[in-house]
């Protein structure tokens, strides 16, 4: 069932992506996993609370966020297949849909490079600060095309592979239990005193979840772009037990250098190069980014519908 499922999804995201009319209208479902983490984490992460305590109430929080989550996602899934059989599955492909994100990812760097390409450095920094959370009001050309590759490779595996992967294991169920795992870690797993301890859980829950999807993400990556020395060399290069993995192969693809010194609230962070190569990445290179990003998503439609023809 998850195949026919996954590949009528990822047809309505690569069709449609999320509109703005539907989303002014309802929002998107990770909304609603943004205002339950909001209403946790204001209730339990209190600073006079010691490290242990809050990190079991982050536990707590992350807890009932998967469970609610994956629940309903199989009370649904459960519900619409025995009482409406084939209408059914395609029903659950459109309750999957919103979790992928080929669309609004392409759509999203596509117009970064754009701005970049009409020499509207200031317009580029307002679009690629829409993607990535480093500072960019002082990001040059090159520094602006960077970030957007680099977001549009790690957002490879975090919009679009993993989602499928864990759909095509435990179904609507998987796939939302995921999003729910991540958008927890976008929050609250970071490293800052506030949310070390209360995030602890979901950092952790997220880097879990993504360690195949991750591996599997630089793999395509590298099967339609090349890359292969770079992605085994450079993966651990950064923070992050899985980013490195698909940027690293993306580096390796495009032949440039990714990653570096990079600023988060005012403070440069001397971070590691991925990759060889030129730093000074322009339009051109964020359009042979989104070509091997494109044929990516194609591989991934194929091993859908391998899957589906399979079973």
């Amino acid at each position: 069932m998850a195949e026919p499922v996954a590949l009528t999804a990822l047809a309505l995201d690569a069709a449609l992506g999320w509109p703005r009319a539907l989303y002014r209208r309802v929002g998107h479902p990770v909304g609603l996993f943004a205002r339950i983490i909001a209403g946790c984490e204001a209730r339990w992460n209190r600073a006079e609370y010691g490290f242990a305590r809050r990190r079991a109430l982050g536990a707590l929080a992350l807890g009932l966020l998967l469970f609610g989550t994956s629940g309903a996602g199989l009370a649904v899934q459960t519900l619409l297949l025995a009482r409406f059989g084939a209408w059914g599955w395609i029903t659950v492909a459109i309750l999957v849909w919103p979790a992928l994100a080929q669309r609004s990812l392409f759509d999203h760097v596509r117009a970064v490079g754009e701005r970049i390409d009409a020499g509207d450095l200031p317009g580029a920094r307002a679009a690629v600060g829409m993607i990535v959370g480093r500072d960019t009001a002082a990001l040059g050309e090159a520094g602006v095309a960077r970030a957007a590759i680099e977001s549009l490779a790690e957002s490879f595996c975090d919009g679009v592979a993993a989602p499928l992967f864990w759909l095509l294991i435990f179904g609507l169920p998987g796939v939302w239990a995921y999003k729910a795992a991540n958008t927890a870690d976008s929050l609250i797993g970071h490293r800052e005193d506030r949310w070390r301890a209360f995030g602890w859980a979901a950092a952790r829950t997220d880097d879990l979840a993504n360690w195949i999807p991750a591996r599997l993400s630089g793999l395509l990556l590298c099967i339609v772009g090349g890359g292969w020395r770079i992605m085994w060399r450079d993966a651990r290069n950064h923070a992050s037990p899985n980013a490195g993995w698909p940027e690293a192969a993306m580096a390796g693809a495009l032949g440039l250098r990714l990653a570096g010194p990079v600023a988060y609230d005012g403070v440069m962070h001397d971070k590691p190069w991925i990759g060889d190569g030129a730093s000074d990445a322009g339009g051109g290179d964020i359009d042979r980014a989104l070509a091997v990003y494109l044929r990516a998503c194609l591989l991934l439609w194929l091993i859908a519908g391998g899957a589906a023809w399979l079973r």
